[in-house]
């Protein structure tokens, strides 16, 4: 968003219409523009070709001009441009880009600065009293599991609803009863999110012996760390005693590693929305002003915008294929979505009290195209929950109070109750 202040000759032109702009009040050349559309509302964009917000909205305004024909005009005019200076100055124009909505009437109905993205145009146009739908999807939900979780309570990761190996669980000790984990990065990602003091927390926890399946303090353990070949992802086996460890480290390699580092390693990469552990092998990659951070899940990934306040660029690999799905954001809103196609999933689950709330970060994520989501949810029977638009999972972030922001995927707001599987 660019003040005329700075863009110099417009600024001359504009004069005290700079310090004095016309909001809410239609103006006689604004009526005049629109009764010329043919009695349809219209959309009026005034900006310029130089400015980094006016070029973001360029390709939404041209993919409406041509979804929309019939229904609503389209009109951008550059007042860069020294001969439409007069025009910007009847309009009362301070900063640019600024959409101006005009009803069949010619009247002005409301206007806006900054950059707006094409799912919030079509959502005022709406509340204004013209309903010209919005981004359609397929209609996919589940809301019952597609096969029966006939699992043990003991086979279960607490976190991430995974299958617990009996060789590489973790155990830790609640006031509530134990929490079984499908392993350390669980076991990191949880003491990550914990709200209560931490101090001598890992008393409470006991890893798996790889050799014997008999528990074994975790910060006794020796532990043998590596990578799997394919994906980059780390793995970690834990021994009770130094022998048994380096003796699978013929066989698996990789190198023996202390507790205190092993908890360094794990707890370094963070997610810029909610502050877990991550693996950056799993997460998304985000880009906020050049710098780059992660988001723990697709939803967290758009989650920065909100914490942050910045416009940012999360690059999120489709949950089936692997293919990259890249977003940008701009003012709160999404500027683009490549490929035009992708959609989110919001995994949902049902608390005690018959209420769906979001089922976690291991249960969202986006996908190229529906159909992909699709496959996905055949090959995944335990999952629930809806399509939604990935505008829709940035503006439920985007909603949230700093205070909820705060406590984002913090334990203690979901810490293990009883009778909880």
């Amino acid at each position: 968003m660019r003040r005329f202040g700075k863009i110099g000759l417009i600024a001359a032109f504009l004069g005290a219409a700079v310090a004095t702009p016309l909001f809410g009040q239609p103006s006689t050349a604004g009526e005049g523009a629109a009764a010329q559309s043919g009695g349809i509302p219209k959309l009026l964009d005034l900006g310029s070709k130089s400015c980094i917000p006016c070029k973001m909205m360029a390709p939404i305004l041209e993919e409406m001009k041509t979804e929309y024909a019939g229904k609503f005009d389209v009109e951008f005019v550059d007042v860069g441009l020294k001969e439409n200076v007069p025009l910007a100055k009847q309009y009362g124009i301070r900063l640019i880009p600024t959409q101006i909505f005009f009803g069949k009437d010619g009247k002005e109905l409301w206007r806006h600065e900054d950059f707006l993205g094409k799912a919030e145009i079509l959502a005022k146009w709406k509340e204004l009293g013209y309903d010209f739908g919005g981004v359609s999807l397929p209609k996919i939900e589940r809301w019952e599991p597609a096969k029966k979780d006939e699992r043990t309570k003991d086979r279960v990761c607490y976190l991430c609803d995974g299958d617990v190996d009996p060789k590489a669980a973790v155990v830790v000790k609640t006031d509530k009863g134990d929490v079984r984990l499908c392993g350390l990065h669980c076991y990191f990602i949880m003491y990550s999110c914990l709200t209560e003091d931490k101090t001598g927390f890992e008393k409470k926890v006991s890893a798996t012996d790889y050799a014997t399946t008999k528990l074994v303090s975790a910060t006794d353990a020796v532990y043998l760390c590596g990578t799997e070949e394919k994906t980059g992802r780390p793995w970690i086996k834990a021994f009770a005693g130094r022998d048994a460890a380096t003796k699978e480290m013929q066989t698996s390699g990789g190198s023996l590693i202390a507790w205190e580092t092993l908890q360094e390693n794990d707890l370094s990469h963070r997610c810029g929305f909610c502050d877990r552990s991550c693996y950056p092998q799993d997460a998304a990659k985000v880009l906020i002003d050049g710098v780059h951070s992660y988001g723990c899940c697709a939803h967290c990934a758009m989650g920065v915008a909100a914490r942050t306040g910045k416009d940012i660029e999360v690059h999120e690999p489709d949950g089936l294929t692997r293919e990259m799905i890249v977003v940008k954001t701009m003012s709160g809103s999404v500027a683009s979505i490549e490929p035009k196609t992708a959609v989110a999933w919001f995994g949902k689950k049902k608390t005690a009290d018959d209420k769906w709330v979001s089922a976690g970060c291991f249960h969202q994520g986006f996908f190229s195209t529906p159909e992909n989501l699709r496959k996905w949810l055949e090959q995944h029977p335990y999952e629930t929950g809806e399509i939604i638009t990935i505008q829709q999972s940035l503006a439920d972030k985007m909603k949230l109070s700093p205070q909820q922001i705060e406590k984002a995927c913090k334990i203690g707001e979901c810490a293990p109750k009883e009778n909880q599987r």
